[in-house]
């Protein structure tokens, strides 16, 4: 099969592809033939040797994928041959063929096509999992997204309008539109307003119940600010500096708390849970067409490097897909 594999580390030109051998199923795994992944913020920290991924004989990118099973292991009950799947990986799909435990695997709902699908699972997951499982999130309440305009962003705007509460954004303000037409309530030019100001004012001066956050550095000291009485702030990316000063107490006296979370580093049993319950809890919306993936921008796998270049410049407002097969 073909594949993007790093063989060495640094910019978007040593993303090369290569013929590798086929993946081969385990007894409670799918093979997938992939038709689309998505690149994430993961893959060009791995490209540039900061965030290592899983071992593997050849090291290929990407953690999200949707395609069609093409053979299952002997032990799998779950799924047929043909059937449409999508899901999120330590690694490995930015290529023709993956292989992925069967209750890893989610069902591709028919409203969203494979094409597509391969931009859904990551985000979406990410942002439910910070917002709901994590954050407490519930209808009614509010919620600070940041990089609103971002694959987590757009995912978490939609997922938190679909519970029925309240989101702020901040995005640069060429973004604003794409975050005011899928709900966004509040919208912060962050180059040009105090995110803090204007969410204390949106808030009559509560403050928000939940903060997800991709920035980090001296964000992390404003997110304190803006979080309410016993609020969570949920860390999910570090794209500013990794250390900074904040005051403690000011999260003491709001009874408040910091979680830093990742999906990646999590165990193949937690994960296949996730993909359960967030099946469960929210492809139901998916099928009604409620929660769909913004697409940004499409590129042939040929073209990788030029989805990463877009990434680095911070241009794309949504997924930036990878067309992997048919």
């Amino acid at each position: 099969m073909r594949a993007v594999v790093l063989e060495e580390k640094g910019g978007p030109e040593v993303l090369q592809i290569r013929s590798v051998p086929d993946p081969v199923p385990g007894p409670e795994e799918l093979l997938v033939d992939v038709v689309s992944t998505a690149v994430n913020r993961a893959d060009l920290l791995q490209r540039m040797g900061l965030y290592p991924g899983p071992p593997m004989l050849h090291e290929i990118p990407g953690l999200e994928f949707a395609g069609r099973v093409v053979a299952v292991g002997e032990r799998v009950t779950g799924h047929g041959i043909g059937d449409p799947v999508m899901g999120i990986q330590n690694g490995g799909c930015y290529a023709e063929m993956l292989t992925v435990h069967e209750r890893q695997a989610m069902p591709v709902p028919d409203v969203l096509s494979l094409a597509d699908a391969g931009a859904f699972p990551e985000v979406f997951i990410t942002a439910w999992d910070a917002l709901i499982r994590q954050g407490g999130l519930t209808s009614g309440r509010w919620a600070l997204v940041h990089a609103g305009a971002s694959g987590v962003g757009t995912a978490a705007i939609q997922i938190v309008k679909t519970l029925g509460a309240r989101v702020a954004v901040t995005a640069s303000a060429g973004k604003h539109d794409i975050c005011h037409a899928l709900g966004a309530d509040v919208v912060i030019d962050y180059a040009n307003e105090d995110f803090v100001d204007v969410v204390r004012q949106a808030t009559g001066g509560a403050g928000v119940d939940v903060v997800l956050d991709v920035i980090g550095g001296d964000y992390l000291p404003r997110n304190v600010a803006v979080v309410g009485l016993g609020g969570r702030i949920i860390q999910v990316g570090v794209m500013a500096a990794k250390s900074v000063a904040f005051d403690v107490g000011t999260l003491l006296m709001k009874r408040a708390s910091v979680t830093g979370t990742t999906l990646r580093a999590r165990p193949i049993e937690e994960k296949i849970a996730i993909s359960q319950e967030f099946a469960a809890q929210l492809l139901p919306h998916v099928a009604t067409g409620t929660l769909l993936p913004v697409i940004d921008s499409r590129y042939s796998l040929d073209d990788v490097a030029e989805a990463h270049r877009r990434m680095e410049q911070n241009a794309n407002a949504g997924k930036l897909v990878l067309d992997v097969g048919r």
